[in-house]
C-alpha cells in the first residue's frame, strides 16, 4: 500500500470522469519530423475562450493529462495537452529530444492557436517536469504571443544537473546512466553537439527571452530535479529584472502534484490563483 501512494496518479485531486457541460476531443498534427497529439477539453459556449497548454512530465503522454485539462475547463479555459513523437526514419516515436530546431519549439503553439475557440491574446503554458522543461522554451521562444508560464519542478539548466557533485555513489550512477540514455536519445554525433543540444534545452540560457510572468512550483524535497534548479533560474530572471515567482512546496518530492494530496491542492490552488491573475 505505501508504494501505491507513490504511483503517479494524475486523478489525484484532478476529475475522474469527464465534467458535465466540458466537451472534450482529440486531434494529431504531422508536422515535418513531428507527430503532435493534442487533447482538448472546452468550457460550454463558442468563446473564444483564455486558453491553456499543458504538457506532462517526461515519459507520459496527453493522455495523462486528462484530470488536468478537465479541471481546467471546468474552471472556464480552453485546456490543450500536448505530447509529442518524432519520425525516426521509419516510424514517429517518443523521445527525450523530440524538438530539433527552433520552428519545432513553436509548432503545437501555432497549430492550438489557430482555433477559433482559442483567445489569441489569451495564451499560457503550463507543463510538469519534462513539459514544463517545454513551456518554459516555448515561453523563450514567443514569449509576445503569451500571458504566462507556469513549470512544475523543470530542469532549468542540464550541464549543471549532470555536472552536479552528487556524494552518494547510487545517485551518482543513476544519474550517468540517466545522462548515457540523453547521449542515446539526442542523436548526437560527437560529445560537443550533444552539450550544444543540453545548452539549447536548457531554460536558463534564454531568461533574457522570457518576457512573461513564470510561476516556478518546486518541491523542498525534490531529489530528481532539486530544488536548486528553480531558484537558480529565479535568480538569474530576478539579476536582469525578469518577472518570476518560486513557490516553494514543504515536502514536495518529485511529481508531487500527482503523489501527495495535500501538497497538491496547495499548489493547484497557487496555480489556478496565478491564472486568474494573469488570464
Amino acid at each position: 500500500m505505501i508504494a501505491c501512494q507513490w504511483w503517479p496518479n494524475h486523478h489525484l485531486i484532478h476529475p475522474e470522469k469527464l465534467p458535465k457541460q466540458i466537451s472534450a476531443w482529440s486531434d494529431d498534427n504531422m508536422e515535418h519530423d513531428l507527430l503532435i497529439h493534442l487533447e482538448w477539453a472546452k468550457p460550454a459556449g463558442n468563446g473564444p475562450f483564455p486558453t491553456v497548454i499543458v504538457h506532462p512530465e517526461g515519459g507520459k503522454t496527453a493522455i495523462e493529462m486528462l484530470g488536468v485539462i478537465w479541471d481546467l475547463a471546468e474552471n472556464g479555459y480552453l485546456a490543450v495537452a500536448v505530447d509529442y513523437k518524432r519520425y525516426d526514419g521509419e516510424v514517429y516515436v517518443r523521445n527525450t529530444f523530440p524538438w530539433r530546431d527552433e520552428e519545432d519549439i513553436t509548432r503545437s503553439l501555432n497549430i492550438i492557436t489557430a482555433s477559433p475557440f482559442v483567445d489569441k491574446d489569451l495564451v499560457a503554458v503550463l507543463g510538469f517536469s519534462q513539459g514544463g522543461i517545454f513551456s518554459l522554451l516555448i515561453a523563450a521562444h514567443s514569449s509576445p504571443r503569451l500571458k504566462t508560464v507556469i513549470a512544475y519542478y523543470p530542469v532549468t539548466d542540464f550541464n549543471h544537473w549532470f555536472e552536479k557533485d552528487r556524494e552518494n555513489s547510487i545517485e551518482r550512477f543513476v544519474f550517468r546512466q540517466i545522462r548515457r540514455h540523453f547521449y542515446t536519445e539526442s542523436g548526437a554525433l560527437s560529445e560537443q553537439e550533444f552539450q550544444e543540444m543540453l545548452y539549447k534545452a536548457s531554460a536558463i540560457n534564454f531568461v533574457e527571452t522570457i518576457d512573461v510572468p513564470v510561476l516556478l512550483v518546486h518541491g523542498d524535497k525534490d531529489t530528481s530535479a532539486g530544488l536548486e534548479e528553480s531558484q537558480r533560474l529565479k535568480q538569474r530572471m530576478d539579476e536582469i529584472g525578469k518577472q518570476c515567482e518560486l513557490y516553494v512546496v514543504p515536502g514536495g518530492v518529485h511529481i508531487f502534484n500527482f503523489r501527495q494530496e495535500p501538497q497538491a491542492r496547495e499548489a493547484w490552488m497557487q496555480t489556478l490563483n496565478w491564472l486568474k491573475r494573469y488570464l
